[in-house]
């Protein structure tokens, strides 16, 4: 249950400004003077299958088009390939230093390759980077039965991380994305592993901005022809095969905003570069994402009863960015609400409260707001003071 005070803050550009209104809902709330309505042009149509554009800070899908239609995704397979490499390093269960056999399997795979040889020890660091610049396919099988044993149990593997991500429309059949009949996916699927790998995975992202790799000593260039064409481009992937056309997911970053582009099934090279510029374009000219509160931000402090301190502070366990058209950050409005009544022990994290940020009628963000410290019960006698209390108080209200 909700207090029946409300608060409302206004943030401007310029300032961080707060007003608080407390006690019974005012009849008439303070309200900002509108701005000239800001004019955004619809997102741009590609020559592609399936596209999405998406912020990576708020997670808010700018553009799109049959964003959760299950396609053949290529070689945009190896983005999961290579997070689960990066996910066992960083849990420690393997290192970059890491030496691998060559199996004859991974020795002879078709398509992309980094030309590893069978029966060689190849380090796991110099395979990510095979995977990742190069493509290559014998790389990831390798790094496959590593991992798992086979490449079967690691496309398992695979889809309990999709779903673990909220991947919902992707199933994996193999490492690589070469044609198997029931290994899909979708660019929305895709956007939000690019998005995963980013937020979570910064410490291995700047691999995915090489422009060449060389290995036996055969350079092989990054696919990825934004990286020349475009500097606030640093990813992802290519793909390509007959059956899923020509995809790239690409992610840049301009002034602090980063976007993720995904493009499925474009019809050439050139063409996957193209749109994908595209879409990045108008996302960096009509939006931005400005970011509102810091982690553990105290943001509002609440009476505590029957607790060893009568004062709580609350806050957000993360970050809180939004993405919104340009120029209408100083419209933006936060209600916060908090629980009636809050009885010591807390626990901090404990969810107390919601935060609601609004730009007009349109609900920009929704975040619980929890305890940023713990607080004990008092003693006895206080416990049965403070009871009292509460229920003159309960009488009146």
């Amino acid at each position: 249950m909700f207090s029946k005070s409300f608060k409302s803050v206004f943030f401007s550009a310029k300032s961080a400004i707060r007003f608080s209104l407390s006690g019974l809902l005012l009849g008439c709330l303070l309200s900002l003077p509108l701005q000239a309505q800001v004019m955004i042009p619809a997102p741009p149509q590609l020559a592609a299958e399936a596209w999405v554009l998406m912020d990576a800070h708020s997670g808010k899908v700018l553009a799109s088009k049959n964003a959760n239609t299950r396609l053949p995704p290529a070689s945009l397979t190896k983005m999961m390939t290579s997070y689960l490499l990066e996910y066992e390093i960083n849990r420690g269960n393997v290192s970059p230093n890491d030496l691998v056999p060559v199996s004859v399997k991974a020795w002879r795979m078709p398509g992309s390759r980094m030309f590893i040889q069978e029966g060689t020890l190849v380090s796991l660091g110099e395979l990510l980077q095979g995977i990742v610049v190069q493509s290559g396919n014998d790389a990831s099988v390798a790094v496959a039965e590593y991992l798992a044993g086979s490449e079967e149990a690691f496309a398992d593997l695979m889809n309990q991380h999709a779903r673990r991500i909220g991947m919902n429309s992707t199933q994996f059949k193999n490492a690589t994305g070469l044609p198997e009949e029931g290994h899909y996916s979708t660019a929305m699927d895709m956007a939000i592993l690019s998005r995963e790998k980013i937020i979570n995975y910064p410490e291995h992202y700047s691999l995915y901005s090489q422009k060449e790799f060389t290995y036996n000593n055969i350079r092989q260039n990054n696919r990825n022809t934004l990286l020349w064409s475009d500097s606030s481009v640093d990813g992802l992937k290519t793909g390509h095969t007959d059956a899923a056309g020509y995809c790239l997911a690409a992610s840049a970053v301009r002034n602090d905003m980063r976007l993720i582009s995904v493009v499925l099934g474009a019809r050439s090279e050139e063409g996957r570069a193209q749109e994908s510029q595209k879409l990045l374009t108008y996302g960096f000219r009509y939006f931005e994402t400005p970011k509102l509160y810091e982690r553990y931000e105290v943001l509002d402090s609440v009476r505590i009863w029957q607790g060893v301190q009568d004062e709580l502070q609350l806050g957000l366990e993360n970050e809180l960015f939004a993405t919104l058209p340009r120029g209408e950050q100083e419209n933006l409005q936060a209600q916060v609400n908090v629980h009636e009544t809050i009885k010591a022990p807390v626990r901090a994290g404990q969810e107390l409260g919601t935060l609601i940020i609004r730009l007009g009628e349109e609900v920009i963000a929704q975040k619980p707001l929890v305890a940023l410290e713990n607080i004990d019960e008092a003693g006895f006698f206080k416990r049965v003071w403070h009871s009292l209390l509460m229920f003159v108080i309960g009488l009146f209200s």
